[in-house]
């Protein structure tokens, strides 16, 4: 794995304009990907992880904007770019999987005319016969019967819908993938399929990808890093076997308490309170509200996301000074 980044997102802001106010949706999001790498994305729902993944693919629509920073594709900045120039990049050099496959295909259209679709769209330059063998190449690469091509939307199960996104979307070999939920509303038997899917593709095509999603059993099973988020901020960012065994952030170690395991069956353990309203968030660090550790400083400015570990990023006083000593202050509030 080269350790020169594909993608860079760097100090990104998006806000949505609305009568009842500004929607800082993402805040200063600074985060890479390599080539080839796993990248996780999670936290609760309207934590910014969509938000974040239209924002790479210049996707906000109006009333949201990009009100700041860059994204970097390579050495391309692709928020200076026209919307034709990055129209031909999407879905060419960088694609998405849809959260809901089931809403995502066109029900009048078969499932190979929208592989080559999206290869017309682009003016590949390519014959009809060398677009079918392209589409062919997709549903094979996604483990479907050639036959699947052929047949419409409604024809085809859930999983089946799934993989037909999955080959729309890497037909034209993308440099990185984003997977916005991909298993969401499978069942779990399909749900690890498809994820074994994505990842003989990556393994073919040596592309990066971008897993967003709430399962963290999940997260630790497919992806390298974990890059947490909260309220539109990035909270930590770490080697998903340092976010699991040493989480820095106390959201990511609250997340982390509330999987259920065999050792609490039966004992279903939530984070208090609720994420506050993007239009009214609280003055200083954004988790104060629901952090059981919060000290004075964190209710006047927000933490920066600093490296307080080798390759292992957070943002949180605890840290900042004293290290071990607040840690453990904050180990035993956790635990009671």
């Amino acid at each position: 794995m080269s350790n020169e980044p594909i993608l860079r997102v760097n100090n990104l802001d998006v806000h949505y304009y609305t009568d009842a106010g500004t929607v800082v949706a993402n805040s200063g999001v600074t985060l890479d990907l390599r080539p080839g790498e796993r990248l996780g994305l999670v936290g609760e729902s309207g934590s910014g992880k969509s938000t974040l993944a239209l924002a790479i693919l210049r996707m906000i629509k109006p009333p949201g904007s990009i009100a700041g920073g860059e994204i970097w594709l390579d050495n391309v900045d692709l928020t200076k770019l026209s919307e034709e120039r990055m129209r031909q990049i999407r879905g060419n050099e960088i694609s998405m999987v849809p959260q809901g496959a089931m809403n995502s295909l066109n029900p009048v259209m078969r499932i190979q005319d929208q592989i080559i679709d999206s290869m017309v769209d682009h003016n590949l330059g390519l014959s009809r016969a060398q677009m079918v063998k392209m589409a062919n190449d997709a549903l094979r690469a996604v483990e479907l019967d050639l036959k699947v091509g052929r047949m419409y939307p409604h024809e085809l199960s859930g999983g089946m819908k799934q993989r037909a996104c999955i080959a729309i979307s890497v037909a034209m070999n993308p440099k990185v993938i984003i997977a916005d939920e991909p298993t969401s509303a499978l069942d779990v038997i399909t749900q690890r399929q498809v994820m074994e899917t994505l990842g003989k593709l990556q393994d073919q095509l040596g592309s990066a990808i971008i897993l967003i999603g709430h399962d963290m059993g999940l997260m630790a099973q497919f992806v390298d890093r974990i890059a947490v988020m909260y309220a539109g901020r990035l909270m930590e960012l770490a080697r998903v076997q340092e976010i699991f065994t040493d989480p820095l952030n106390p959201y990511t170690q609250l997340l982390i308490k509330s999987i259920p395991g065999l050792s609490n069956r039966g004992d279903f353990t939530g984070i208090p309170g609720i994420t506050p309203p993007l239009t009214a968030l609280p003055p200083g660090c954004v988790f104060n509200n629901r952090c059981p550790n919060a000290m004075p400083v964190c209710m006047t400015t927000m933490p920066a996301l600093r490296e307080h570990k080798p390759r292992h990023q957070a943002a949180c006083y605890l840290y900042e000074n004293g290290i071990e000593e607040k840690k453990e202050r904050y180990d035993q509030a956790v635990r009671t």
